[in-house]
């Protein structure tokens, strides 16, 4: 990270309107300082966006292997009969 994404509270208190603007235009987020350690992360909009859908992939993905380890799975064929079977009701 470089020294121009970690900014102390102080900064973020003083130049808000700078901060995010640098924040939508980089696509870098900032890290924010209170008392020397990090606190928060100001990040664009569209990058945090990306970051929840990924998040969200990791999770169902974790999720389903799970099942697929505990033997809670059908087979393609299977769920494809199913899908049909609830299409004629």
């Amino acid at each position: 990270m470089r020294p121009s994404d970690v900014k102390p509270i102080t900064y973020m208190k003083t130049h808000a309107a700078e901060l995010v603007s640098t924040v939508q235009q980089t696509r870098n987020p900032v890290v924010i300082t209170q008392n020397g350690e990090p606190k928060a992360v100001v990040v664009d909009v569209e990058t945090y966006q990306k970051t929840q859908d990924a998040l969200m992939m990791l999770k169902l993905i974790a999720q389903s292997e799970d099942q697929f380890r505990k033997g809670q799975w059908v087979s393609q064929e299977q769920a494809e009969e199913e899908i049909r079977r609830r299409g004629k009701k």
